[in-house]
């Protein structure tokens, strides 16, 4: 097993392709343009084994308004565990790696979660957003009260509540 951190722009396009269509795979398909969108523009972490590409994640920086400051957030995207090798701990080793980036560069980390990634984020020590989570849209701040509860921030003591505002962006806006 070895775990690569590389940045978009150090992947070459057919390690681009070979990851989309890993993506797509470990996503069932629900995996669309704007999903490959989010994932693009920040660091990967890349776990390969004898087969190949084994789990991904992407860490991306995004701009999420707490309180009145802006805050520079790394936003865990695409986060994916190849079936025949799920539950034996790469999903957290590529948070592990990907905690290290938003550690050292960023002001917070956040995802949103689905309901069986987060059970690996809540053993890591994320923690679900206490408060509203909301977008800058292009009509305004807009809340999307089906993000909480499935919003999550790390370290835990970001977790505070509040109102959150993130950027936004097409297709989910988290």
């Amino acid at each position: 097993m070895t775990t690569r951190t590389v940045h978009t722009s150090g992947l070459a396009a057919a390690e681009l392709s070979a990851l989309r269509d890993f993506l797509h795979d470990a996503f069932d398909g629900d995996f669309d343009d704007t999903d490959w969108d989010h994932t693009l523009g920040g660091m990967h972490a890349l776990v390969h084994d004898v087969r190949g590409l084994a789990a991904h994640g992407a860490v991306v920086m995004r701009r999420v308004r707490h309180g009145q400051r802006w805050l520079r957030v790394g936003y865990v995207e695409a986060v994916a565990v190849r079936q025949d090798v799920r539950r034996t701990g790469l999903g957290g080793r590529v948070m592990a790696a990907l905690e290290e980036i938003i550690g050292r560069a960023y002001a917070l980390g956040a995802l949103s979660a689905s309901d069986d990634g987060a059970r690996l984020y809540e053993a890591r020590g994320w923690q679900v957003w206490g408060g509203r989570v909301c977008a800058l849209g292009p009509d305004g701040v807009v809340r999307l009260p089906e993000e909480e509860g499935s919003t999550y921030v790390w370290p835990a003591s970001a977790a505070a509540g509040g109102e959150l505002v993130l950027d936004w962006r097409d297709g989910d806006v988290l």
